[in-house]
């Protein structure tokens, strides 16, 4: 477990699939990030590339930041949250002092019937949780997914 002192919490609105994909590119950097699609009927599962994009609901995470994005109509609204409090002049952040703390996680076993069409993950990737919590007040608002560094890729 890892107590960051100061994170960054940030939404952007109304953006065209584009302008998403555009965001997306922007803040992967020169890491590995991967994407977990959500549509109705099905899932992804966690991938490297959009595939199917733009899907109605996702994320893509890395070991800094997760983004997530939800379809509104014909636009989507874009969250942003990152362990680093840097200057992130294309989102309007959240007026609470934020502070995060990185979890490890593990996948569910492939054989779980909560996703009947499967569920596609890396065995090396090694997952885990970034929590956001309010520094003033101790609460947890966002959980994200990020990449386990501390541990680094399983062999």
């Amino acid at each position: 477990m890892t107590l960051v002192k100061k994170a960054f919490v940030g939404t952007k609105d109304n953006l065209s699939d584009t302008e998403l994909k555009t965001l997306l590119d922007r803040y992967k950097g020169n890491q590995n990030y991967y994407y977990f699609l959500r549509w109705s009927n099905r899932v992804s599962g966690i991938v490297t590339s959009l595939g199917d994009f733009p899907s109605p609901e996702g994320q893509m995470f890395n070991a800094d930041l997760e983004i997530r994005w939800k379809q509104k109509g014909e636009k989507y609204d874009v969250l942003l949250l990152s362990k680093e409090d840097s200057d992130y002049a294309d989102f309007d952040s959240f007026a609470q002092t934020w502070q995060s703390e990185d979890r490890s996680a593990s996948f569910y076993p492939k054989t779980e019937t909560r996703f009947p069409k499967g569920f596609i993950y890396s065995e090396k990737l090694n997952i885990g949780q970034r929590y956001f919590k309010d520094k003033n007040t101790g609460i947890v608002h966002f959980v994200a997914l990020t990449i386990d560094n501390s541990i680094g890729t399983k062999s």
